[in-house]
């Protein structure tokens, strides 16, 4: 047995355990078993039962709001068995900090990440909150409705149908994010040529609405891998790499990214691959196993990708 992500072995009881509490209520449940060393092997505990008794005590008097957790004796080693699951009233802070597991340490959250604690103790998205702009003007998106649904024009009714409202007369980020203009990063492009020391093209698409980032990363993936053979008297188009995969990827890196994040999207186009690097990590409550067997989908922006649909 060895320590993980979601198990800690503790040889006695010091108040580093609590940063551990804040950790897997934060952002998933785990257990820390108390009388065991480092390498696994059990070491005890005298009298558990007091022992137990503190460490309650010391969880309600240090973690804000009270997680929920228990505690468990194995009376044939003598060691403690302490589970705590993963909350809904995020942020659980000690001292004011909020933690994570970092592998088998665990660490303080960066503002950024206390900030989402923060929003999903709430139940709001980042793309929920007021923007900063309020003079926003939605040409590009108007256009791209009248293409898709059909409308005569974009109105009030319709943004409000599309969630693009924080209050009455104010917008939230997706609002900002899809208007002609906006305050947010984009996608930076860069085309090889036969090695990463060779760039042949460079373009730094940012602050315009997300319809217009997405159109002209495709106008770009079209000059470098769709081109045109002739067979007898017929003219056949022809894709290098399937646009249809790098539109959906594409499309998945603009509304699943972290917009509070100061960072662009990378697309890195090679002759024979294209990687595509979207700022943020995985989503709360996703692991790497999840995703990569693709088990479970969380819509880091929810407004965002009901517009993108």
């Amino acid at each position: 047995m060895k320590e993980t992500k979601s198990l800690e072995f503790k040889s006695e009881v010091t108040n580093t355990f609590l940063k551990t509490v804040s950790a897997y209520a934060n952002y998933g449940t785990g257990e820390i078993l108390f009388g065991v060393r480092d390498d696994g092997t059990p070491c005890g505990i005298n009298n558990p039962e007091k022992v137990c008794l503190d460490l309650e005590n010391r969880i309600n008097d240090s973690i804000l709001p009270k997680p929920d957790f228990t505690l468990r004796i194995n009376s044939q080693n003598n060691t403690i068995a302490l589970k705590v699951s993963e909350g809904l009233d995020k942020p659980y802070l000690y001292k004011g900090k909020a933690y994570k597991r970092n592998d088998t340490s665990t660490i303080e959250v960066d503002r950024g990440e206390l900030n989402r604690l923060t929003l999903l103790g709430t139940g709001k998205y980042y793309d929920e909150l007021p923007a900063g702009n309020s003079e926003l003007k939605f040409t590009i998106l108007e256009k791209e409705l009248q293409a898709k649904l059909g409308i005569k024009k974009l109105t009030k009714d319709i943004c409000r149908t599309l969630n693009l409202y924080y209050s009455k007369d104010r917008f939230n980020n997706a609002g900002e994010l899809l208007a002609d203009t906006n305050s947010f990063p984009g996608i930076d492009i860069a085309k090889f040529g036969s090695s990463n020391d060779v760039i042949l093209d460079r373009e730094l698409i940012k602050n315009v609405s997300v319809i217009e980032q997405f159109a002209k990363a495709i106008k770009l993936f079209r000059r470098y891998y769709v081109y045109e053979q002739i067979k007898g008297a017929e003219r056949i188009t022809k894709e290098q790499i399937p646009e249809k995969a790098f539109r959906e990827a594409l499309a998945n890196a603009l509304v699943h990214r972290t917009w509070d994040i100061n960072a662009n999207i990378r697309v890195l186009m090679y002759t024979d691959k294209i990687e595509i690097v979207s700022p943020g990590g995985l989503p709360l409550g996703v692991s790497k196993e999840e995703y990569l067997k693709g088990y479970v989908s969380v819509l880091r922006n929810p407004t965002l990708g009901n517009v993108f649909f």
